[in-house]
């Protein structure tokens, strides 16, 4: 196999050939991360081999943090800074005269969402889990160093009996893509990612569907339920906060191109 370039100039022009629409700013990242000429080369095979850069650093930047991000793990995208920014502005600084706001990461991946709002509302009691070993391990980097605790398990079964009625913030980036879609999306993301962390079934919404029936239980009064999805799936996301007895409002970021539905226990009467 011909070595490949180090040279700046000509990784560029590599990972341009490979289809990386941003190839300066990854030139530059890949330049920077590697210790050796070898270890670049190796690095810039990865890539252009179509592996996520993310997964070659092992970090991605989110919300101003540097998220751990191992391989075979989803990599947080820009859009979802709009969820977290969303479920930041529930949240009141702790005055240490009262306990700190109960907050759950769900489907949480890397743990980037929970960790981002510990870092810019905290302190906070921060859970989040995943039904991903590999993600939870993940997570567990980012969070625990930031006084949470990490979850292995299916939605809400790991989460602790005793957050049933007193969860401030239900923030939620689950899988939204339909199944038929799944081979539609770039190879980095179905190639490379877990189908579990795309994979919203038949119409996307079977995850959504399920943290909205439960969320309600988990809810303390005045609590939110945030969950991530597609401008087009919108309605229908709301649709199933109603049906569970949650209020629902749709918010969109045209700038990030990034919708969340929001909502909370409807007030009798």
């Amino acid at each position: 196999m011909p070595s490949l370039p180090v040279t700046e100039p000509a990784i560029v022009r590599t990972l341009r050939a490979a289809g990386c629409v941003f190839a300066e700013e990854e030139a530059r990242l890949l330049t920077q991360a590697a210790q050796t000429p070898r270890q670049l080369a190796a690095m810039l095979r990865r890539r252009a081999s179509g592996v996520p850069l993310e997964h070659i650093l092992g970090w991605v930047q989110f919300c101003g943090l540097r998220i751990a991000v191992d391989a075979g793990v989803f990599v947080p995208r820009r859009r979802t800074e709009f969820l977290v920014r969303q479920a930041a502005r529930l949240l009141e600084p702790s005055d240490g005269a009262r306990p700190a706001p109960v907050v759950v990461d769900l489907c949480c991946g890397s743990g980037a969402v929970g960790a981002a709002l510990a870092s810019l509302a905290g302190p906070l009691e921060l859970h989040a889990a995943d039904v991903d070993p590999a993600a939870v391990a993940c997570a567990r980097r980012n969070v625990l160093p930031l006084g949470g605790e990490v979850h292995e398990g299916d939605l809400f079964a790991p989460i602790p009996a005793r957050l049933r009625g007193a969860v401030l913030v239900l923030a939620v980036n689950a899988p939204y893509v339909p199944s038929a879609a799944i081979g539609t999306m770039p190879p980095e993301a179905r190639l490379h990612e877990p189908r579990a962390s795309l994979d919203g079934g038949a119409d996307g919404l079977d995850v959504q569907r399920r943290v909205a029936a439960a969320a309600p239980q988990w809810l303390a009064p005045g609590g939110r339920l945030l969950i991530e999805t597609s401008r087009g799936q919108a309605p229908r996301t709301a649709e199933l906060f109603r049906r569970s007895g949650l209020t629902a409002r749709v918010l969109h970021s045209g700038k990030l191109d990034a919708t969340v539905v929001a909502g909370g226990i409807r007030r009798s009467g």
